[in-house]
Parts: C-alpha cells; structure tokens; sequence
C-alpha cells in the first residue's frame, strides 16, 4: 500500500480501478492540518491529465505493470500502431490522447517501451533522448557569438524544437523527450 508521501513522481499506483502516473509532485504541509500531497496525474488508458490533491490518510495499492519492448510502425488517422519486437504480428493500437505530448517524438522503427495493465498496453514510455533528422529551419549562423542563441527547427517526425544557429537542414540533433530541448548534434 501506498500512502500519499509515496506519490513520487514517475510512482504508477491504481485509482478508480485505472492505473495513473504521477507526473508532478510536491507536498504541503500546513501547520496543525498535517500534510496533502499536490499532484498531476495521468490516467495510463486514457491519456486524462488532471491536478489533484491527496490527503493523510489516504491509500492505494500500486499497480502491477508489466514492460515490454515495442516498435512503433505506422500512425494513421489518430490511431499510433506498434507491434512486439520478437513477433510483429502482435499489433496494438494508440491514441493521441494516450500518449500525450510524446507522439510527436515517434518515427518510424523507434523502439519503445510498452506498458501493459491486466495483460492490455496501457500507454508507452519513449527513450529519454531521440535522434531525429532536422527537415525544416532557418539558415545557420556560423559566426562567433557573444551570446548563445536559438532558432527553430521542424524535425523528421514534425516536431518543433529550438536549436542553436549552427544547426542546418539535414544535421540529425539528440532531443530530450522529458524536457522537449535540444540536447547535442549528432552529425
């Protein structure tokens, strides 16, 4: 059992019989009231984000998810479909609002972790960092600068990110999918 100073960030715990990730987490205490637990959660099936607070007192069971590698092949019409590494056959169907602001991370090939409640993919866990190809920017800038700046640039999978302005059509750059930055230039 899980109480509410559990709910740490990344923490998958059942709620309402669904499994939820605690996506932000800070905890308050409040003079003689004890403490709450402020967090986002995410329900894994449905993709819902919603705030909620937990107070003292509070319990829940964690849940029992299973990890498996998958491979993503195609989206179409809203619908992300990834099969089974060792057996491509076994296909499971993705919504946008399962996977959250993550799909635009997702290429073709890209191996990724699925997360499986009750024998059923939940949702899926993308790598930290990803390798995408830049398709779309302005010029780069290589002069020497006495500040860093960036640019924005479109991305294989149709992503925007900032890059610095050395960056050009064609370099394949190393994003972070936690934080959504530019993290190095791989070629």
């Amino acid at each position: 059992m899980l109480s509410h100073t559990d709910l740490k960030r990344g923490t998958i715990f059942i709620l309402n019989n669904q499994p939820h990730e605690v996506l932000d987490y800070s905890l308050n205490f409040r003079g003689r009231g004890g403490s709450t637990a402020s967090t986002r959660i995410k329900n894994l099936i449905t993709g819902n984000v919603l705030s909620r607070s937990f107070h003292a007192g509070e319990s829940f069971n964690e849940a029992e998810i299973k990890r498996r590698d998958l491979k993503f092949i195609y989206a179409s019409r809203g619908q992300f479909v990834f099969c089974e590494i060792t057996n491509p056959s076994k296909r499971f169907n993705l919504t946008v609002e399962q996977i959250g602001a993550g799909h635009q991370y997702l290429k073709t090939n890209i191996v990724v972790t699925g997360l499986f409640f009750n024998e059923q993919v939940a949702n899926i866990q993308l790598p930290i960092k990803v390798s995408l190809k830049v398709t779309e920017t302005a010029p780069g800038d290589t002069k020497g600068r006495a500040t860093a700046g960036t640019k924005p640039a479109i991305l294989e999978s149709g992503a925007q990110v900032n890059v610095p302005p050395f960056i050009g059509v064609g370099d394949i750059v190393e994003i972070n999918t936690e934080s959504d930055e530019y993290v190095r230039r791989v070629e």
